[in-house]
């Protein structure tokens, strides 16, 4: 299992954990660790995921997540758990 890190953060409103979450229940791809904060009015939340199970691929993915953070107001990132693995080789 190739494991995936999803950042949000933004401004705090009502709904953000809602939409994210059913975005990815509706695209199977399933939440394995989730934190979240709200600091001064700011949300922010890390999830990992197990994106194995989504017939969209990785890209894609991450682009529907960067677009729904347009629309909800935050900025969501989409990364592969591999990124931080070779940072933390070097």
């Amino acid at each position: 299992m190739k494991k995936t890190v999803i950042t949000v953060v933004g401004k705090d409103t009502v709904g953000i954990i809602a939409k994210v979450c059913t975005y990815l229940a509706e695209n199977n791809v399933n939440i394995l660790d989730i934190s979240q904060t709200i600091v001064q009015d700011y949300f922010n939340m890390m999830m990992i995921v197990d994106a194995n199970g989504s017939s969209k691929k990785f890209g894609e993915l991450a682009d529907d997540l960067e677009n729904l953070g347009g629309e909800i107001g935050v900025q969501i990132k989409m990364q592969s758990e591999d990124i931080f693995n070779i940072m933390h080789r070097v």
